[in-house]
């Protein structure tokens, strides 16, 4: 294999690992807060299960970044929410999304025509639905919110 084509397989195979972060990546990033929690604990964080009375270093370990941070103040005091979503594809039928064009000769007419027939294309939509809605009060989760099914 020459040297080139080796190095485009090394930095597509690079950029295929830097794209996602795994529980692994995430308590290597953080090893003083997982080092710190009992081995219970630790497995259920290993799992991507959270708890109450999670701080928000252990909810980001067992379930990484969430897709939105909202902050609410009322008269009982200050929440952090974090929201975690999933995204899918749906399909939505077939779109009309232009012409095909064919060129061929008439024989009777002894010339050549064009013929235009309808090109179809598979549609899909990116759906986001709500997974995990996690509420912080005062630094420890106080609600899980979380979609059954």
């Amino acid at each position: 294999m020459k040297p080139r084509y080796a190095l485009l397989g090394l930095a597509t195979l690079l950029l295929n690992f830097t794209g996602c972060q795994s529980v692994d990546s995430r308590i290597k990033e953080k090893p003083e807060v997982f080092a710190k929690l009992d081995v219970a604990t630790q497995d259920k964080i290993k799992q991507g299960i959270i708890d109450i009375g999670y701080s928000e270093d252990m909810v980001y370990l067992a379930l990484g970044d969430p897709d939105q941070k909202r902050e609410s103040v009322s008269a009982t005091g200050q929440t952090m929410t974090w929201i975690y979503n999933s995204y899918y594809e749906r399909y939505d039928g077939t779109r009309h999304a232009g012409y095909y064009r064919q060129v061929y000769y008439d024989p009777y007419l002894g010339t050549y025509r064009m013929h235009y027939r309808p090109a179809l294309v598979e549609a899909y939509v990116t759906e986001k639905e709500e997974r995990i809605r996690v509420v912080f009060k005062d630094g420890k989760v106080a609600v899980i919110e979380q979609t059954k099914g």
